[in-house]
């Protein structure tokens, strides 16, 4: 019999990856500037020209491979490709001790 385990929402913490939190909201914001480059049909050379990145380093982003790239400069790739970009700081739920980051796309 196989059993079947319920992992959580951030599949970083389930595989047991340090930070996993912040490798959650690296890939979330990957994932849009994917989906952004994809819709508006750039080459990759052409997407790394407006966001001011090399090639091999955004290829390597858009496979997964975030590390080494902040999520600040993915931030700064998402108001490059025309997205505005609103932080909003609010207490934490009384039942957390400590605060999380979570992406929201609008």
């Amino acid at each position: 019999m196989t059993l079947i385990e319920k992992g959580s929402t951030n599949v970083y913490a389930d595989l047991g990856y340090p930070n996993a939190g912040e490798m959650l909201v690296k890939a979330q914001l990957a994932s849009k500037i994917a989906e952004i480059i994809r819709s508006r049909e750039l080459t990759q050379l052409q997407a790394a020209e407006l966001l001011g990145l090399p090639q091999p380093k955004l290829s390597n982003m858009l496979r997964g491979r975030f590390r080494g790239i902040s999520e600040t400069k993915m931030i700064e790739c998402l108001t490059r490709l025309g997205r505005n970009i609103e932080i909003v700081v609010k207490p934490a739920s009384r039942s957390k001790a400590a605060g999380r980051v979570s992406v929201v796309f609008a």
